[in-house]
């Protein structure tokens, strides 16, 4: 029987499965004082399989305690992705005595040599927390005679139209469907025809309305993750449209092609249903991988880790509209601050250098640039092995360079940069979260997020901040680590 080292880089902050195979974020939902993380999971081996839903549960979306499988396979076919809600008026009939979680997936059969697979969306409901599941007995309850991709459904209450409104992927397009009682789907629209990227299949949809910093301002947000095409470099990603929503049609404002994450390892995100009125926060979580090596990255017996949960905003920057992302405030409770960094000149061709030492590390930096035509971070995880992230302002860019950075010949197609276009005016902002196998980069309050894993033999032992031509200072700013 075959040995694993089920802790080598395991994250501390990020949740991953105990064992064996996971993908996709599924049904994120709080119920009850529970964040439900439901997730893409082959049980049976470390690479992708028969789907099934793993489930685990979180008071503060960073330590989770994974529970049992919540939904097997059956003669419709596997579990692919889905949400799920809480049905609070019991529209469904399933909840006569009190609200209970509605899980909506997508049944997923294999072809034959004679027949095509065929997708179809099925309904399972739990009236205990999510702990069983009794599948419903009509399932499926929505089915396409044509069209093979026909799947993710992401499934929300409008309370202007007193309907159930469900967002499915349709091979290049999102289709809108409505229902009165979850049961019964009637065709409302589609949208993403002439629009957006189409480098790959569009999946994981996700609908939702977000208001505006500092105006009040609502709009409707979409995020399509997009799959893996061979033809195209930057492998799946995510991309977002910001317009209106009317109960049933979803119309784009913005022509131009926006990203989620200019990583490569964040994909199939969705957002979390019923986060209470008083929270207000819109929060979502992305897979921590890429299509194009997720099958190939270095863990042994267990494979694929979630990004942070992040709160979503939109604002406006250089009079366009921008979706924002932060960390959610319950990460900081996880960190202890090891070193203040306040007014830090670094002078042109210097470094300044600390030693830091903590399963996971926290940066955050606000530096002015005085004249510098290059500055950042080096990141040293052990003496061979690092991660540098430059800044230049000459071409207004952030890069991250993992090709030093521990573990990487696994797969010829884990890249070792990664670029994305930042305001690099005389003043930025960076918080880095570090954790064993990933970083996360978040610029200018969340302006633009970078995603990506690495795979160092350490998380970190130093850290040196270097300006290469010019100089700059660190107006303020930290370092955190965790304690465990």
């Amino acid at each position: 029987m075959e040995t694993y080292n089920l802790e080598k880089y395991r994250p501390n902050l990020h949740f991953a499965p105990q064992k064996n195979w996971m993908n996709d974020p599924n049904g994120l939902i709080y119920f009850n004082g529970e964040y439900h993380l439901f997730f893409q999971h082959n049980p049976h081996d470390s690479i992708w399989g028969p789907m099934h839903w793993g489930h685990a549960v979180s008071k503060d979306m960073i330590t989770w305690e994974e529970l049992e499988i919540a939904l097997y396979p059956d003669e419709l076919g596997t579990i692919f992705s889905g949400s799920t809600v809480v049905d609070w008026n019991n529209t469904s009939g399933f909840f006569p005595d009190e609200p209970g979680m509605v899980a909506i997936f997508t049944h997923h059969l294999d072809g034959t040599d004679q027949t095509p697979p065929v997708q179809t969306q099925s309904l399972a409901y739990s009236h205990d927390k999510g702990r069983t599941w009794t599948k419903y007995e009509g399932n499926p309850v929505l089915k396409h005679s044509t069209k093979l991709d026909f799947r993710d459904p992401k499934v929300f209450w409008h309370d202007q139209t007193e309907k159930w409104i469900m967002v499915l992927a349709t091979g290049q397009t999102i289709s809108l469907y409505s229902s009165p009682n979850l049961i019964d789907w009637q065709l409302e629209s589609e949208f993403g025809e002439g629009i957006g990227s189409h480098d790959g299949v569009w999946e994981c949809p996700d609908l939702f309305e977000l208001t505006v910093e500092n105006s009040g301002e609502k709009k409707w947000v979409l995020f399509v993750s997009i799959g893996d095409d061979p033809q195209f470099e930057s492998g799946s990603r995510t991309q977002y449209f910001i317009g209106s929503f009317d109960g049933s049609t979803f119309t784009a404002e913005n022509n131009e092609i926006q990203w989620v994450d200019f990583g490569k390892d964040n994909y199939a995100g969705v957002s979390f249903s019923d986060v209470p009125k008083d929270d207000g926060r819109r929060i979502y979580l992305g897979w921590m991988s890429n299509w194009r090596y997720a099958n190939q990255v270095p863990t042994e017996g267990w494979r694929s880790q979630m990004t942070l949960p992040r709160t979503l905003a939109l604002r406006n920057i250089e009079d366009k509209l921008l979706v924002v992302q932060r960390p959610v405030k319950e990460l900081d409770q996880y960190f202890v601050k090891k070193l203040d960094l306040n007014d830090v000149t670094i002078k042109s061709g210097e470094q300044k250098t600390y030693n830091i030492d903590g399963s996971s590390v926290e940066f955050v930096l606000n530096i002015e640039n005085m004249n510098s035509k290059e500055y950042g971070l080096v990141i040293a995880h052990t003496e061979t092995q690092n991660t540098v992230i430059t800044i230049d302002p000459i071409t207004n860019q952030l890069i991250v360079d993992r090709k030093n950075s521990g573990q990487v010949d696994f797969s010829e197609n884990f890249s070792n940069r990664q670029e994305m276009k930042i305001n690099t005016t005389d003043h930025v902002n960076l918080r880095i979260i570090l954790d064993a196998s990933s970083i996360e980069v978040f610029v200018n309050d969340g302006a633009y997020a970078l995603t990506s894993l690495i795979f160092p033999d350490k998380t970190c032992e130093q850290v040196s901040i270097f300006s290469s031509a010019g100089d700059i200072k660190i107006a303020n700013g930290y370092i955190s680590a965790s304690e465990s």
